[in-house]
This record gives C-alpha cells, structure tokens and sequence, in this order.
C-alpha cells in the first residue's frame, strides 16, 4: 500500500527523533551538559563539581582575564618579540568571524622537518579560560629561555609546538559552554560510534577549522586544556554499548604513559582521591561521544590527551600565575617526552641501518 508524502515524512520524523533519543547523554567539563549547558542530571557520582552546578559568570569573575582582543594583541605581540623562534598564523574564523590564532614555536618556525609536532588547544569550552592565559604563559616561557634552559633549548630546536589560545572565542565572550552556536565543540567532531556526526559540512566552523589543521600539519600528539577538575584524560572516550566502562583504544599503554607523564610531574594532580595517578580513561568515567580527543587519534593519527588543570572552571584570576606554575613542568615534560621517545627511535632506526650494512 503507497504511503501519502505527508505520512512519509512523518514517519521520518519519528525515526529520527528516536535516532536522537538513543544517543547517549552528554556529560560536563570533558562533559556533562546538552548543547545549552545545563546539566540532565543523569551522572550520579560521576558529575561530580563539573556538574554541581552552572554559576552565572558575573563581571567580576572575568577581571583579570584577557579579552578576544587583548588575547589576539598578545598573540601578536608575542610573534613581534619572538619571531626567531616563531610564526602567528590563523586556522580560519568563529561563528562570529574571531580568527583562530596559532603559536608555532620552532627554532625553523613554518619549515617541514623530520621532528614531531605537537599541538595544544585551550579554551574548547568557552567557560572554561584558564588554558588561554596558561599557554601564553608556556609560549613566553619557551621564548625567554631558549638557549637559557636546556629543557626549553631541547623543545625549540627538536619539534614543532603549536598553541592555539582559544578555539572558542565566541564562548568566552559570551561566557557560556558553546560557541556563538550554542554548540559544545566538543560533542561535534565525527564518532567512531555514531555515524549521524560524520557529515564534516554540518559541523561548527570552529570544528572543521581543526579538523582541516589536523590534516594539514599531521601531528603527533597533543592535548587540549579544560577545567573543572585536576586529572589527565586518555580514549577511547566513549564505549560501543554505551555503558560506562574502561575501553582501552590500541595504544592505550603509549596513552596511559603520556598521561602519566602529566599528572607525575604535576604539583598534586597524581595525588587524587578519585583517579588513581591522577589519569583516567574517558568511557571509565563517564562516556561522551563526538570530542575531539578520539577523531585526533582516529583520523588524524594523533595521541591526544584531554587535561584537566585546574579545579574551578573560571577561578580568580589572581590564580592563574599560581595555576600556570602548578601546570608548567606537566606541559615540558609531556612535550619533551615525545622529543626523546622520536629522537631515542630515530637512534635506533640508525643502529639498525649500520647493523644491515655490515
């Protein structure tokens, strides 16, 4: 029996809501929250501060801060001051038409190389700003000890860091979770498990723009900064059935050691009550679906580590120095480990060429 067009599209409908309806339900600092960033309140112990509650950020809770502005002039002025050590370039724009600043800092900034890259991502979420003010702070620090540090010497001139300050400065400014959309960037990236989210045209611009960078600068490893908690997060972030469990991805050992890396050389993130070490596997404590941490290692071949550092989303900016220096030696050390694990196989690959010859 034909259907009519109008019954057609109605049983549509119908299928595509209960489509929606299957999926699982977001989560709050990694997660938490729907699109709006109200919390469903269906996390039980695992919502932990991230899902308490979602305080109006008043205007005495953003001073201190840099604005999308002040951020870009310091951004700019940090490419003026340090150009022997790196290049500013834009990813492309927000909804709002903000661009999307880089730090490349290398001792041959904008050159390809045989050395890793590794990116860092701050502000993902837009009520979530300590990550812009502390990468600025590794950026100058990179710069004022290079040739001075021999940590730092070792990150210039064997790899190439990139810091983006903000992926979401539509978010800040409007001082909620999501962008100008009110989309939480961290829900759009396509899902191993739900092929609905694999339509890179419907995503955010904010979220094609990394996806487009990733393909562009084949990363090695990175980490994008969150706040809310104090731990390190490592995939696969969510889990085939849904339910939350650990689910190990095939490097889950390389996972677990970068992100011990963080947490050991943190001032007390190793030390949680709640996550043993201070890491944690994302579908262990609660699962999400559509972040970038698993496209990263999926797509573009990169380990990504999700990092919580600090406990309040937007803590007195009075703090941050104190944040920052709590965090310092977890972002060189975290670094610097994947310049020695490249330059100890590049060794090894050497041994073994002088071993085939004779």
């Amino acid at each position: 029996m034909a259907i009519s067009r109008l019954g057609f599209l109605s049983l549509l409908l119908l299928v595509l809501l209960r489509a929606f309806a299957s999926l699982p339900t977001q989560a709050a600092a990694r997660g938490g929250s729907d699109s709006s960033g109200i919390d469903n309140g269906k996390h039980g112990a695992f919502s932990r501060i991230l899902l308490e509650d979602n305080p109006e950020i008043t205007e005495e809770m953003t001073r201190g801060y840099m604005s999308n502005s002040e951020l870009e002039n310091a951004i700019q002025g940090f490419g003026n001051k340090c150009s022997n050590v790196s290049r500013i370039y834009s990813i492309g724009r927000s909804v709002n038409g903000s661009p999307l600043w880089v730090i490349e800092v290398s001792d041959k900034p904008g050159q390809k190389e045989a050395e890793p890259a590794f990116k860092f991502i701050g502000n993902v979420h837009g009520d979530e700003p300590v990550g812009r003010e502390v990468l600025m702070q590794l950026a100058y620090w990179l710069c004022d000890n290079y040739l001075k540090d021999p940590l730092a010497t070792l990150i210039v001139e064997n790899m190439h860091l990139h810091i983006l300050p903000t992926m979401n400065p539509d978010g800040f400014a409007l001082r909620r979770r999501g962008n100008a959309n009110n989309i939480d960037l961290n829900r759009d990236f396509p899902d191993q498990f739900f092929p609905i989210n694999d339509e890179i045209s419907f995503r955010q611009p904010e979220t094609r723009a990394i996806i487009n960078w990733i393909k562009q600068e084949h990363f090695t490893a990175s980490a994008s900064l969150h706040g809310g908690a104090l731990v390190a997060n490592y995939p696969w972030d969510g889990s085939r059935d849904k339910r939350k469990q650990y689910y190990g991805c095939p490097d889950d050992k390389t996972f677990r050691y970068m992100a011990s890396v963080y947490s050991q050389s943190h001032y007390n993130m190793s030390l949680s009550k709640e996550f043993k070490g201070g890491i944690t596997n994302g579908a262990l404590w609660y699962p999400i679906y559509g972040g970038m941490q698993d496209w990263n290692y999926i797509h573009g071949g990169c380990f990504e580590l999700t990092l919580e550092i600090s406990d309040l989303k937007w803590p007195k900016a009075s703090e941050l120095l104190v944040i920052w220096e709590q965090n310092k030696m977890s972002m060189l050390n975290l670094v610097a480990s994947l310049v020695k694990e490249f330059m100890e196989g590049y060794l090894l690959q050497i041994v073994a060429a002088l071993y085939l010859v004779h």
